[in-house]
């Protein structure tokens, strides 16, 4: 078990495309770290480079104190699993398990010819090791079988133990789970977690899966075009993401996001959020060549006071921002904080498509800028609200398709993002450096 280093590494193909680049890495030793990212962002190249498979232009990798960067795959006492598992087709299950310490071994058990009972003695540690994973992995039944034998589950547990047998200094993982179906990827991912938890060997686990790296890392490092947005524990990536790509990767349904821009508040020191109309404009009788008037989105207070000292930093006002919130952060009653009181603003929406989808409900929604929203709901009370839960609230009816509903927002959970895809959450109290990011972080929840 060790430590894994890379120290500005950069790779770059053939016809210009960089896939990893000026990346710079420290994997704790027993971590289990998810590298996550849609196609091309360079999560897999970065575990080939770890694994020597493949060559870094610049940089230096590290395991256990040892620099590697030129050392052999071979030598760098690591173990891979792959997507498609890579079993030798013609051995028996114990015959991959034991492959690769047989070869290993086999330098000394030439030198020990000439003592027999030390060469047995090396098949009986091989034996010992490889039924103890076999029992580990519940495969003990299955090691005279070949791989054309096999469930595609049994398959990728023998890969497993064949990376485990040989006691490796780190783990990795190349989306080990995406040629099983749904239920066996669910169960698979539970026995890698229990495993870990086990074995607490330095693991590098790499998918393109959010919900996956949720799950099992101890640490997720979001990729995107070779480079990290964002490395953290699961729920900081989820409750704090630091960019609008983060923010709408991490989480299912993703975040919805929904432009617009700030204004001040009459009467009161806090900012607004006003939705953008499609043009700012609306036209009469449906055919977009009559009459047109100006129309505006939805308005959501903020929920914290824009300065201290009353009144609204002038440079904030009018400003363009993208505002994100989570579908489980809206819903059909109001929120409530621990006192009682209510800290969601309600918000007319038009319901387009329900999706049961089990424990809750996916509502989506068009708002009164044209924007498409998902809320998750619980359904436990379905879509209707058996009676009033507090003085002033009414019971609900039955959404219709096509109806207008009343959505409540629960403004504690609201993100201000910087325009761009990858653009600032602008709602963060300090940077990754610790300084603080814009006078806007003082004027929000």
């Amino acid at each position: 078990m060790a430590a894994v280093e890379l120290s500005h590494i950069t790779k770059t193909y053939s016809g210009g495309v960089t896939a990893v680049d000026d990346l710079s890495l420290s994997i704790e030793d027993h971590q289990f770290v998810v590298l996550v990212g849609p196609s091309g962002c360079g999560k897999s190249t970065t575990l080939r480079l770890i694994a020597g498979l493949e060559e870094a232009d610049t940089g230096r990798i590290s395991i256990g104190g040892r620099d590697v960067t030129d050392i052999a795959p071979k030598d760098r006492d690591i173990a891979m699993v792959f997507q498609n598992y890579a079993l030798y087709p013609h051995m028996t299950v114990y015959g991959n398990l034991s492959f690769g310490l047989r070869l290993r071994k086999m330098p000394s058990l030439l030198k020990r010819l000439r003592h027999p009972s030390q060469a047995r003695q090396i098949g009986r540690d091989i034996d010992e090791r490889v039924k103890r994973v076999a029992d580990l992995l519940d495969i003990r039944s299955l090691l005279n079988r070949k791989p054309r034998e096999l469930s595609g589950g049994q398959r990728q547990r023998v890969a497993v133990g064949r990376a485990i047998v040989r006691e490796p200094a780190a783990f990795l993982f190349d989306e080990p789970l995406s040629n099983l179906d749904a239920r066996l990827r669910l169960t698979t991912r539970a026995e890698l977690k229990r495993l870990h938890q086990k074995l607490r060997t330095t693991t590098v686990y790499v998918t393109h899966d959010q919900e996956e790296a949720m799950t099992l890392g101890d640490r997720i490092i979001v990729m995107l075009n070779g480079k990290v947005q964002q490395d953290g524990p699961p729920l900081e990536l989820y409750h704090r993401p630091r960019n609008r790509f983060v923010a709408g990767f991490i989480g299912m349904p993703p975040m919805n996001f929904i432009e617009g821009h700030l204004e001040a508040t009459e009467n009161s020191p806090k900012l607004s959020f006003v939705e953008s109309a499609p043009s700012g404009r609306k036209s009469v009788g449906g055919t977009g060549d009559g009459l047109t008037y100006p129309t505006k989105g939805f308005t959501l207070i903020l929920s914290r006071d824009a300065a201290p000292s009353g009144g609204v930093p002038s440079s904030w006002v009018g400003r363009k921002v993208i505002m994100g919130i989570r579908p489980e952060h809206l819903s059909l009653r109001p929120f409530r904080a621990d006192d009682g009181s209510v800290v969601s603003q309600p918000l007319q929406m038009r319901l387009t498509l329900i999706e049961p989808i089990g424990s809750s409900i996916d509502l989506y929604l068009q708002s009164a800028g044209n924007d498409q929203i998902v809320a998750r709901v619980d359904a436990a009370n379905g879509l209707v609200s058996s009676g009033p839960s507090s003085p002033g609230e009414t019971s609900g009816l039955t959404p219709q398709l096509g109806s207008l509903v009343t959505v409540h927002v629960d403004v504690r959970r609201i993100h201000l993002f910087e325009p761009e895809d990858t653009g600032m959450n602008l709602s963060l109290e300090t940077t990754p450096s610790g300084q603080p990011t814009t006078e806007l972080a003082h004027a929000m929840a």
